[in-house]
């Protein structure tokens, strides 16, 4: 059919409904992001413009009962298109802008925009929602639901106290960040078990302590965390790169090489050789309060062949707080080294990971690219359902193997062939059958090891305390600290 003269205004308004849309898809928000596509789509006729939004919001979810009212308007087919004409007078060009300015980052109009996300807990499905009031009434409310709209659970802060802050906008975002993962850590910890049972009643509870979130950071969260302003959120991460990063040229900084230490020096620690590919003794001596992990370092993996010269540098920490303690450092240019998990973690985009023996890499899932050709004529393709994240398999030598997308917001990894896991790695016997699982909240990624006995390596950037029985892994070496050469634990490793 010919498409009808596009009134003015058509094409900036469009432009803003798919940059609102992006963003809300990236908050979890898939619902309003179908909407104001959909509406936009069918606001101004069959053209290009509207059936790109058209084939975006498809994209999003094929069985949408507005998409498909848009594209009947758009095609002139005649059917119930009332809630289509409701979205249209809610998405008009002066409330799209109002919204994504609202939505941009550092500006706080009158509610912040609110965190949603769906949580497996004991072979159930919970959703857990955090919403703003805004400055007049300046508090924050997460809901948690179950059974498909029962409230089991609500948590209220109020801020009324800080509104005056100049930076309100950042405090209450990170406020809000801080209730949405207290109130899923608290689900999964088991504390709401009695009220989902009946067993006792929840209802809403006003607190006035700040959330309590019992969370350790690790790789990129944790170097973001080090570098960002107090009370500040981690800056916006960077998009994944393709698989042609692994072999680019890195610059390695410039550090003080520790000079070998006099054999009279002190053992500050000894770390255990718990697992070796490429023979070596059984433990390496850290003398003196400087060490290079490396295949030419003090502690000298000369046998381990994914090992770089200089892959680490671990420092005593001699402060009694500490408790006696070292700090690990990563040097650039190696494969790093990475180090076990025990509970839940935020990692960062682009953290690397080791399960079982392989290798893999947090990515945020590439831009779609499966748009209207000439015609329009639509690609078709597999089902496809909202995610948030991807997980890659890094091959020796940098080549990507298999790649799985999250389910929504959860993407879990084991040796099972069982619905519960999203990436299967039947070949590997350090790999449990369900070894751990990563999950977006809030805008941050949580990987939690579920007690597989290999457990769960993180790759560490910047710098990382380890203490007593802390258990690195450099290439397919694991080392095991011991801070206590006496410890009942190692005596029969020493």
């Amino acid at each position: 059919m010919i498409a009808a003269k596009m009134p003015s205004g058509a094409s900036e308004t469009r432009a803003i409904a798919s940059r609102v849309a992006k963003i809300l898809r990236d908050r979890g928000r898939n619902d309003e992001a179908i909407a104001i596509l959909s509406s936009s789509a069918a606001a101004f006729g069959n053209d290009a413009e509207g059936q790109a939004l058209l084939a975006e919001a498809l994209r999003i979810d094929p069985n949408s009962s507005l998409a498909r009212a848009a594209f009947e308007r758009m095609e002139q087919v005649a059917g119930d298109h009332r809630n289509l004409d409701e979205a249209i007078g809610k998405y008009q060009h002066d409330d799209l802008a109002k919204l994504e300015r609202a939505l941009r980052p550092g500006v706080f109009l009158k509610a912040q925009v609110g965190f949603n996300n769906n949580i497996k807990y004991k072979g159930a499905e919970y959703h857990v929602q955090t919403e703003d009031s805004g400055l007049d009434k300046p508090h924050i409310i997460t809901h948690l639901f179950a059974d498909g709209g029962r409230v089991i659970r609500s948590h209220k802060r109020s801020y009324a106290s800080d509104v005056s802050r100049t930076d309100v906008s950042t405090f209450v975002r990170t406020l809000m960040k801080g209730q949405h993962m207290e109130m899923v850590l608290t689900l999964r910890e088991g504390k709401f078990d009695d009220i989902i049972a009946g067993r006792a009643s929840g209802g809403m509870v006003v607190l006035e302590q700040p959330p309590k979130v019992d969370l350790d950071r690790m790789g990129k969260a944790a170097a973001e965390r080090r570098t960002s302003p107090k009370g500040a959120t981690p800056p916006a991460r960077p998009s994944a790169p393709d698989s042609a990063r692994s072999s680019a040229p890195q610059i390695a900084r410039p550090i003080k090489v520790p000079a070998v230490p006099p054999a009279n020096a002190p053992v500050r620690a000894r770390l255990h050789v718990t697992r070796s590919l490429f023979g070596g003794p059984d433990f390496w001596d850290m003398r003196g309060d400087e060490a290079i992990i490396g295949s030419a370092g003090t502690i000298q993996l000369e046998s381990e062949r994914f090992c770089h010269p200089k892959e680490a540098m671990v420092t005593f920490d001699p402060n009694p707080s500490s408790g006696g303690s070292l700090i690990l450092a990563d040097l650039d240019g190696g494969n790093g080294v990475f180090v076990r998990i025990h509970r839940r973690v935020e990692i960062g985009l682009l953290d690397e990971f080791i399960v079982g023996d392989q290798l893999l890499r947090l990515e945020r899932n590439p831009d779609p690219n499966d748009g209207p050709g000439p015609g329009p004529t639509y690609f078709r393709s597999s089902l496809k359902w909202p995610s948030a994240f991807r997980v890659v398999q890094v091959f020796e030598g940098g080549g990507v193997g298999a790649v799985s997308m999250a389910r929504g917001t959860t993407l879990q990894i084991g040796s099972a062939l069982d619905y519960a896991n999203d990436m299967v790695f039947r070949g590997d016997p350090l790999v449990a059958p369900y070894h751990c699982v990563i999950e977006e909240q809030a805008e941050a990624f949580i990987l939690s090891d579920l007690g597989a006995k290999s457990g769960v390596f993180v790759r560490v950037h910047g710098r990382h305390r380890l203490t007593h029985g802390s258990e690195l892994l450099v290439g397919r070496t694991r080392l095991v600290v011991d801070m206590s050469p006496s410890d009942a634990r190692f005596s029969a490793l020493g």
